[in-house]
């Protein structure tokens, strides 16, 4: 090259590293927007340059302020699928509802028994928030998902119930954890969207939830209902939650100082803490804590509160200028919700976010939804979710070649029933649909089950008869109405788990001794009669847009059930404690249960058989600071592959204090070939074994024997063995 053409290159790389470098701090306008500054310094940056009205608006959804080219995002709901429409009414006003991937309730979620699945399903959740709320043609929803839901669900009257994942705190911990890791990705620094887990704490009754103090003591709130909540943080990374209505001992939740001492300061939740909706105005009307949400405001935000779904505004500013909080006050609040948004990348330039293209590339991509993949995955998530509950003489499955007429009888048969947190699909497969594809060759008898005679007359004509009963997940009806006793939703609480609908049962199967009970339902019921008479009972939860398809693999053995029960279904209403008494060591739930009951926690069938066949430990002793191997050899010793979920309890053999009967330490859903042995190895710590001393405040462990026993449903425990921990150990939270 010569000298002269070398200079003007030289030249003209020169000028485009100088136009680049220039547009780059062009980019980052303020120290806040600098990667390369420390996060502490970006937002302390921020916050010296908003003034206290900008800052009373910081926390409220959706905040902007044009002046410093400032948006954060709004929030969204995401309990099984992200919800931007539905019944629920999600979606953008005066706009159609946008299509998202729904997925069965978190009940059915729960019943899969599966980290892995629920982390694939946060994933996509996650994606699809990005998606609509960058594209340039939505613009909608929000990147802080207001899921999951962590809360336990201790009574089967909840009307609520099927927003949990369980009664057991292991078993939602775990699946909280993993839906965590999906949602926001595997980048500590990055992340694709926010979980903020929902409702702190022990929010479970419907029926005077909005001043109703849940009372227990402090080893059930370290013990039990905190931790789901605890795992989220810790170990699902976590930095986002929503304070519940309800009081605990007393004192309403989104002024509890259980929010700084316990979920910021050991927890590390630095982030967002944010009210349930209208929970200002219900901390003044309902709970009567104070005069006006003056006074109410200044009081949760100096508790942590940092983020209202309220009307506020008016209210905090006129705190501020009386005094009632003061502008330091406010700082502190908004440094964690600030945080929570500087790892979604919404105070980065551009460029710096590897989120930050989701929806909004120059060739508009493909929507997440429209994938195979995604539908893929909640064909299987659906699958996973049903339960076996009975299969005498082997009724189930059905052998479609030789069935020419079948009987579907049930209300809604031809529609998936959508529950108050659900998007809306982009589409559906109904009961109905999926049996007819599933068999072709079958004609396919259709009845509400309104006229009993009619229904009848199907079913002694069909070769089958599969009736579907159930609830409606929102009573079909208005808010807080519930016409059927047995049903219930947000709002209220169900009033009886017998099943009202058991009666069409009786009378088809009456007709035909071949009749099938698909019991579809948001929670559990007192079906004492069915498991009795009824050859054969599924039970699946609402909600799935692949319902007709996982219903089918089911019933005509495409897929083997392993789906099990996260919940105790009681034989009866007389099993159950007062609604509100939250103190579960009076006979609550598996851990404490003085009853047999109908179906018990961890239970479910499959089409093939499992052995355990040996428990072993890698030491008969283990030290408080140490760790234990235990592993399971299971035998599928049936003629087809399936799951088999293998469950590990421990029960305390020497404790000086009221310890559960039996509680869940570890699990694991396993796929075993027909024939084929599988080794499960799980882990346990003394530490995972240790009670809440609360004159001590610290966790305690005993010297004293532990049995442990695994099987494939909490009442089904065939191999055990007996770990002795050496030593006393302690360790404060």
């Amino acid at each position: 090259m010569q000298r002269s053409g070398y200079r003007k290159w030289v030249l003209l790389f020169s000028a485009v590293l100088i136009s680049a470098t220039l547009k780059a701090d062009a980019q980052i306008e303020y120290p806040f927007r600098d990667p390369k500054l420390g996060d502490e310094a970006r937002i302390a940056d921020l916050l010296k340059r908003l003034t206290l009205q900008e800052k009373v608006d910081l926390m409220g959804g959706h905040a902007k302020v044009p002046r410093l080219h400032l948006v954060l995002s709004d929030e969204a709901e995401g309990l099984h699928g992200l919800a931007l429409g539905g019944p629920g009414g999600w979606g953008p006003r005066g706009r159609p509802p946008l299509p998202t991937t729904t997925f069965p309730q978190e009940k059915g979620l729960g019943a899969t028994w599966d980290p892995a699945l629920m982390k694939k399903i946060g994933a996509l959740e996650g994606e699809e928030a990005r998606y609509y709320y960058q594209n340039p043609a939505f613009e909608f929803g929000g990147i802080v998902v207001r899921a999951p839901n962590a809360d336990l669900s201790r009574d089967p009257r909840w009307g609520r119930t099927e927003e949990s994942m369980g009664e057991d705190p292991y078993l939602v911990g775990a699946m909280t954890v993993a839906f965590i890791h999906g949602l926001q990705g595997p980048d500590p620094r990055h992340w694709q969207a926010a979980s903020l887990m929902k409702h702190f704490l022990a929010n479970e009754n419907e029926d005077g939830r909005s001043y109703t103090s849940s009372n227990f003591d402090e080893r059930l709130f370290r013990e039990y209902y905190s931790v789901p909540f605890r795992m989220g943080f810790e170990q699902g990374g976590s930095r986002a939650v929503m304070a519940a209505y309800n009081s605990w001992n007393g004192t309403p939740m989104m002024i509890n100082p259980v929010l700084k001492d316990v979920v910021l300061k050991e927890w590390g939740n630095d982030g967002i803490i944010c009210t349930d909706g209208g929970a200002l105005g219900l901390l003044i009307t309902d709970h009567k804590s104070f005069p006006d949400k003056e006074h109410g405001s200044a009081a949760a935000v100096k508790a942590g509160i940092n983020r209202f779904l309220d009307d506020f505004q008016p209210n905090l500013t006129k705190a501020l200028n009386e005094g009632l909080v003061t502008e330091a006050d406010m700082d502190a609040a908004l440094r964690n919700l600030l945080r929570v948004h500087l790892l979604l990348g919404e105070l980065d330039p551009p460029g710096v976010d590897p989120y930050g293209k989701i929806g909004c590339e120059q060739k508009a991509e493909p929507s997440p939804l429209s994938r195979t993949t995604s539908r893929e995955l909640v064909r299987q998530a659906t699958d996973e979710s049903i339960v076996l509950l009975k299969n005498e003489n082997h009724a189930l499955p059905l052998d479609r070649a030789k069935l020419k007429t079948i009987a579907v009888i049930g209300p809604w048969t031809n529609e998936v029933l959508l529950d108050w947190y659900s998007g809306t699909p982009p589409y559906s497969v109904s009961i109905a649909q999926g049996i007819k594809e599933a068999a072709p060759g079958a004609r396919v008898l259709l009845s509400d089950g309104s006229d009993v005679a009619e229904a009848q007359s199907l079913a002694r004509q069909a070769d089958v008869a599969i009736v579907v009963v159930g609830n409606h997940p929102t009573c079909n009806a208005g808010w807080a109405r519930c016409p059927i006793p047995s049903n219930g939703k947000e709002g209220i609480d169900r009033k009886t788990l017998v099943l009202e609908q058991e009666d069409l049962v009786k009378q088809i199967l009456s007709a035909n001794p071949h009749t099938i009970e698909v019991l579809r339902s948001s929670f559990p019921y007192a079906i004492t009669w069915s498991q009795d008479k009824v050859p054969a009972i599924l039970h699946m939860t609402h909600n799935s847009e692949e319902e007709g398809h996982g219903l089918a693999d089911v019933l005509f053995g495409e897929y083997s059930p392993a789906g099990r029960l996260n919940q105790t279904w009681p034989a009866s209403d007389a099993q159950l404690l007062p609604m509100t008494d939250y103190n579960i060591r009076h006979g609550s739930t598996y851990m404490y249960a003085k009853q047999k009951p109908l179906y018990a926690f961890g239970y479910g069938l499959s089409y093939t058989t499992f052995a355990y066949e040996d428990l072993s430990l890698s030491s008969k002793k283990v030290n408080a600071d140490g760790e234990v191997r235990v592993s399971v050899r299971v035998k599928n010793t049936g003629n087809r592959a399936g799951d088999e979920v293998v469950q590990i309890y421990v029960q305390h053999l020497g404790s000086a204090v009221e310890r559960p009967l039996l509680e869940l330490k570890a699990f694991e859903r396993i796929h075993i070939q027909s024939g084929a042995t599988r080794n499960v190895v799980f882990h346990l710590k003394p530490r995972d074994l240790a009670y809440w001393d609360e004159a001590g405040h610290v966790w305690r462990i005993e010297k004293e024997p532990i049995r442990v026993l695994a099987g494939g449903s909490s009442d089904k425990l065939p191999i055990q063995a007996t770990l002795h921990v050496g030593n006393t150990g302690e360790y404060k939270p």
